[in-house]
């Protein structure tokens, strides 16, 4: 079996399609995704459709990340504007059909099914990152749902606590961050105008190999 990762999607449909066919899934493939399907791209909607059609021919775990945990909050009325500026709106307009709001219930209950995190014996994945004065074991023990879903504090320490890899997106670099303890893919797929960004990414594992493709929603 082999374990890929893939990185911050926000509503790019178009680019996830080129990079699904450029990993090439087998039978024995999971794949694992970091959160943030929806939210600033022009086709949340698109890219929810095409998750929800793989996870029926290939194992998938879909984590949640900070964009979907807003979207829902929205959507059970507990949040006011905040997730519309957030790249709500663009999630909105992805919803119109004939000029009224169509939000289909197999995508609420995708988002609702999403898992703040994924540990196997090698790697623990995760949307933003962990405390990096914790070990693993300690942060799952503390689970802060703000932790897994916002944190970058880990991006300032050298060597964390953590006695395995953490695989995380949530923070956009112009290249993956490889060390012996992190893996970052977040390449910033949704923000091809800024220098360096512009890419999705994944990552195979236990090979440590990254698999990228360019922005394809607004050439």
């Amino acid at each position: 079996m082999g374990l890929i990762a893939i990185g911050d999607i926000h509503g790019c449909s178009r680019t996830l399609k080129v990079l699904l066919e450029a990993l090439s899934l087998g039978a024995e493939d999971h794949l694992v995704f970091l959160g943030d399907y929806v939210d600033r791209g022009p086709d949340t909607r698109g890219v929810i459709h095409q998750l929800i059609a793989l996870s029926k021919r290939v194992r998938c775990t879909f984590l949640r990340g900070n964009h979907e945990q807003a979207m829902l909050d929205w959507l059970s009325g507990e949040e006011g504007t905040y997730w519309l500026h957030y790249g709500g709106e663009e999630t909105l307009q992805s919803y119109m059909q004939g000029g009224k709001l169509d939000f289909p219930a197999t995508h609420l209950s995708f988002l609702k099914s999403t898992t703040l995190y994924l540990e196997t014996p090698e790697f623990f994945f995760v949307h933003a990152g962990l405390r990096p004065d914790r070990t693993v074991q300690e942060n799952i023990r503390h689970a802060e749902a703000e932790v897994f879903l916002h944190y970058r504090g880990h991006l300032r320490v050298a060597v964390p606590q953590w006695e395995k890899c953490v695989v995380f997106g949530h923070t956009p670099h112009s290249a993956p961050i490889l060390t012996d303890r992190m893996i970052g893919i977040d390449t910033g797929c949704v923000f091809p105008e800024r220098l360096g960004l512009g890419r999705l990414t994944a990552v195979r594992l236990p090979e440590r190999e990254m698999v990228a493709v360019a922005n394809q929603e607004f050439r």
